[in-house]
């Protein structure tokens, strides 16, 4: 009785698992098989749309590319300025809390009107970034309309917003031990060493949670190269058309479900692999309290 209690209380929870993810997400795995693109009948073509996307499509490396790009220098970048910010956010000085707030409020504005307020800041012309630098006597680039820039400009867009990540240290910050500082202060260490040898790995799991979240995040970007392009078309010289975009673009542009669904399943399962290497890896610098690394 207990029991059918149980399965009642989470039934809707259930329906919902089962009708709108495990079944659409089945109903992909199988159209990536199929020629099905929507107005025609679908049929079964095996592993044709696979072999299309690694032998016959060059956008498909161009987009996989600039993702990795993307994820290869946002995600250490982002982490470290979070770190940072929040170990300077940690200090014990009068009004901390307003610097804390100013910090942590870009990670709560909404996506599409930051977007646009970047893309005015990147202004070749009249853009606030290259006026500032043009203060200091440097020549400011094109950002979004060089294809050398496009990507970088995406990137220092991501390091305005760290406070989500900062958030999470800051929290682990404050919960460390004082009696550890006390003893190195004791020791005669100084403010490097209590950060390499206490701080930093203390928060080595909030750490690892940021990096494996962040970059699974990272690999679906899409939303900034769609609004922040002319037309969403990716970009000067295809400079920004990721991952996403691309297949975004096969499904509703050309309406190729057969192929955005494989390439859909492609980075899940690229995705999967580097998440179980990270967790692997993970073992090895993360530092647990308990002394279990496991």
């Amino acid at each position: 009785m207990d029991n059918l209690s149980g399965y009642l209380f989470i039934s809707p929870w259930l329906i919902g698992l089962l009708f709108l993810t495990a079944g659409p997400l089945l109903f992909s795995l199988y159209v990536s098989f199929t020629d099905y693109n929507i107005t025609s009948q679908m049929n079964f073509v095996g592993l044709d749309n696979y072999k299309r996307m690694f032998t016959m499509d060059d956008l498909f490396w161009t987009s996989l590319w600039n993702t990795l790009y993307f994820v290869l220098f946002s995600i250490p970048l982002t982490t470290a300025g979070a770190v940072f910010i929040a170990v300077l956010l940690n200090q014990k000085i009068k009004g901390m809390k307003f610097f804390r707030t100013i910090y942590y409020l870009p990670a709560v504005l909404s996506g599409v009107a930051v977007y646009f307020l970047w893309m005015q800041m990147l202004s070749p012309s009249t853009g606030l970034v290259n006026t500032v630098l043009g203060w200091v006597g440097i020549e400011g680039p094109s950002w979004l309309f060089d294809p050398a820039w496009t990507k970088p400009a995406l990137i220092f867009m991501k390091l305005w917003s760290v406070g989500g990540g900062m958030l999470l240290y800051l929290a682990r910050l404050q919960s460390i031990s004082t009696a550890l500082y006390e003893a190195a202060d004791l020791d005669g260490a100084n403010s490097i060493h209590k950060f390499f040898y206490i701080t930093l790995p203390m928060i080595t799991p909030i750490i690892f949670f940021d990096v494996i979240t962040s970059t699974i995040y990272a690999f679906q970007i899409f939303q900034e190269a769609y609004v922040m392009t002319e037309n969403g078309d990716g970009g000067p010289g295809n400079s920004l058309l990721f991952y996403n975009l691309h297949m975004w673009k096969n499904a509703f542009e050309m309406f190729d479900m057969g192929y955005a669904s494989s390439m859909a399943w492609f980075l899940f399962v690229f995705i999967m692999i580097l998440t179980v290497f990270n967790l692997k890896i993970g073992k090895k610098w993360v530092y647990y309290e308990g002394g279990d690394n496991k």
